[in-house]
């Protein structure tokens, strides 16, 4: 499907983004990536260890040919430390990709609006495309872009629950309000979930923890794949409209009526 995301000069031809954590082995990571079809994974700043082979992501990553890579700010507990990050991830990445990523208390990882948002303003001066975690908030949502946020990815529901599209109201109104892509990210559970998502309107997803946590994490990250695919097919088709009423299929027509 000749669909291509874009962002600036950037170009993806998948919709499907891929996290890199929580896999039991780089081997199965690699596979999982491999069947998604997708052409951006995100990888935390620590799992750059080039030093250090049984920890480090980067170099297996970087062997896979058009997959972009985007380092993300995770562990970062404030602003400040979030830039720092994004700086460094740069440099070792060579990508302007940067997932803003602030979560200070770990009982929730829910994502710190303010710290979030005085990290994009200094980062998308720094010429970085930056995709920022937030809460599914639309105020937040359209700041972020007037900063000059490539995307923005509310979370579905919090990291890692599985609770699927639990902020679906909230991100209609992102979708309707702002112009950069929509991209859902945390909370997904199944590759239905990320078809809704799609239809909705969001631009991608991001999915992590129900791919490498599911008992097939490669034969998992196939099927996000269809339902990215089939998610966005759908709402470029464009979905029949609800009703409160019951509307026939087949109405009645004139010939039940007659006698002969």
């Amino acid at each position: 499907m000749n669909d291509p995301l874009t962002f600036q000069n950037e170009t993806l031809h998948s919709r499907l983004l891929i996290g890199t954590g929580k896999f039991a082995n780089v081997e199965t990571m690699i596979a999982a990536v491999k069947a998604s079809g997708t052409d951006l994974v995100t990888v935390a700043l620590r799992r750059f260890n080039k030093a250090q082979a049984e920890d480090d992501l980067y170099g297996p990553l970087a062997q896979l040919e058009k997959v972009k890579l985007m380092p993300n700010t995770s562990g970062a507990m404030n602003a400040k430390e979030a830039i720092r990050a994004a700086m460094l991830g740069r440099e070792l990445s060579k990508s302007r990709f940067i997932k803003l990523e602030i979560h200070p208390n770990p009982h929730h990882l829910l994502p710190d609006p303010i710290e979030t948002y005085e990290a994009a303003i200094e980062l998308a001066k720094q010429d970085f495309l930056v995709l920022p975690y937030i809460p599914a908030d639309p105020v937040l949502a359209k700041r972020l872009e007037d900063v000059g946020c490539a995307a923005v990815m509310p979370l579905g529901a919090a990291i890692g629950t599985g609770k699927g599209l639990s902020t679906a109201e909230m991100i209609r109104i992102i979708i309707r309000d702002t112009q950069v892509p929509v991209i859902v990210d945390a909370g997904l559970r199944a590759p239905s979930e990320a078809a809704q998502a799609l239809e909705m309107g969001c631009e991608a997803v991001l999915v992590n923890s129900a791919i490498a946590a599911a008992e097939d994490p490669e034969a998992m990250a196939a099927a996000f794949k269809t339902g990215v695919e089939s998610g966005r097919a759908a709402w470029k088709a464009g979905l029949m409209p609800t009703s409160e009423a019951a509307v026939a299929s087949s109405p009645l027509t004139s010939f039940l009526s007659r006698d002969d």
